[in-house]
């Protein structure tokens, strides 16, 4: 599974959860978020601006 925001591929843990997170956009689909961009852009209106 790959970032929205910056086409990384995203880690997963041991019992294949993502690490990051996933947000929904003004259509309701859900977005994959990896952790490192969820860190820089803090809240859910700059992640939203930033999808691709």
């Amino acid at each position: 599974m790959k970032c929205e925001v910056c086409d990384k591929s995203i880690a997963k843990t041991f019992l294949d959860k993502i690490k990051g997170t996933y947000v929904k956009d003004a259509k309701g689909k859900q977005r994959a978020i990896c952790f490192e961009c969820q860190s820089k852009l803090k809240d859910k209106a700059s992640l939203l601006q930033h999808l691709k």
